[in-house]
């Protein structure tokens, strides 16, 4: 990391960098085909919309602003205006988290959309994403191949809807209470942790195999395959120790799981090792989700918003919903999460001076890039990353 300028020049980062090239590529291309207009919002804002906890602080002139954790707000003024909107821009969360999921700043690409509500978002969230991988895979062929990223699951993207749960289901999943495919979270992932260690020691015999072979005497390019061999079976073991290592903290985690909770990496991995496509996760516990989230009219106790978690254990990659159009609900929410009030007069007048159903989403590119290239950290996604505790180069 501290000479990423010249780790840029290898094979593997070129082949990321240009796939993340085709992903921007065809984002825009498949809002434009949809008729949305491509807005731009403020990177020095004077609010928080996603809670005041991990926003980086400045001064703009003689006042406090801060830099934007999202364009969204800018962006449902601007689809009061135009219609349909999507905004493409640099976002910022100053999580103290080093996680192979977080960055400090990333691009975030960030539609919204009048007269929606979060049954047409979430059709659109699946066409959007099932556009992108298939634009993927027709244009990025080499780049995967350096990649050695197993395609599979795209070409089964391809084919099968999204599975689509309430957060009640994916509760019930997570904590084993509900059967998929006759199997619960549990038993695939101590299934999947038997196959780890079976494949941990397989892995060992192989090293011990070809070690022998070479220390009996073969000629130079039969010790250098065999070597090669080997090194390529440590770093799988180093890989598998890894998850032999996870795999009983998500079992855990999955056990000890709390309704009403946000879900977390482990249990967003455990409901993803359930499908072999995308979960469109909605209707969350209003109490966890933005201040702006629409509250379901029959369940108050409910916001329609919708997470998208990517398979193979990538997680979250998208989170939207329905936007709240009740002005005294979003007043009252407002105060809820402690925010200014004054910070937010601005989007308050969107509800004083005529509003209609919204609804919108925003996603991350770089877990996307992520996903879609098989790498296991979110850092070989963007030229140079910023996160805690990284500033350099």
């Amino acid at each position: 990391m501290d000479n990423r300028h010249l780790w840029l020049r290898s094979k593997r980062q070129w082949a990321i960098l240009k796939v993340r090239n085709r992903i921007i590529f065809a984002i825009n291309n498949f809002f434009q085909k949809e008729g949305f207009v491509q807005t731009d919002s403020p990177i020095f804002t004077g609010n928080a919309a996603e809670g005041s906890t991990t926003l980086f602080s400045s001064k703009f002139y003689d006042q406090d602003a801060y830099l934007a954790q999202t364009g969204q707000l800018y962006g449902e003024a601007m689809a009061m205006a135009m219609g349909k909107i999507y905004t493409f821009g640099p976002t910022f969360r100053a999580e103290k988290s080093k996680t192979r999921r977080h960055l400090s700043e990333f691009w975030m690409i960030e539609p919204e959309m009048a007269f929606y509500n979060n049954e047409m978002n979430m059709d659109l969230i699946e066409s959007f994403l099932k556009y992108i991988i298939a634009d993927v895979l027709e244009y990025c062929k080499d780049e995967l191949k350096i990649l050695e990223r197993d395609t599979t699951v795209f070409e089964t993207i391809k084919t099968k809807n999204f599975a689509r749960l309430t957060y009640d289901e994916a509760a019930d999943i997570i904590t084993g209470k509900k059967k998929i495919n006759g199997k619960t979270t549990i038993d695939i992932l101590e299934n999947e942790l038997a196959e780890v260690k079976q494949k941990i020691e397989e892995n060992k015999k192989g090293i011990e195999e070809r070690e022998k072979e070479i220390a009996s005497g073969v000629k130079k390019g039969k010790r250098n395959f065999l070597q090669s061999k080997i090194d390529q079976l440590k770093n799988e073991i180093s890989e598998l120790n890894k998850k032999e290592k996870n795999i009983p903290q998500w079992i855990e985690s999955a056990k000890n799981f709390k309704y009403g909770n946000d879900f977390g990496g482990s249990d967003e991995t455990a409901i993803t090792r359930m499908f072999d496509v995308p979960v469109m996760v909605y209707n969350w516990p209003h109490k966890i989700k933005a201040f702006y989230m629409k509250r379901d009219k029959d369940s108050p106790e409910l916001a329609k918003g919708v997470d998208v978690l990517a398979p193979e254990g990538y997680g979250e990659i998208v989170g939207g919903g329905e936007r709240e159009t009740d002005l005294n609900l979003l007043i009252e929410k407002i105060r809820e999460h402690n925010l200014p009030m004054s910070a937010f007069e601005w989007y308050l007048d969107l509800r004083k001076y005529g509003s209609v159903p919204h609804a919108g989403f925003g996603l991350g590119l770089e877990r996307t890039v992520a996903w879609i290239c098989g790498t296991q950290h979110i850092r070989e996604t963007i030229p140079f990353p910023r996160l805690y505790g990284r500033l350099h180069p």
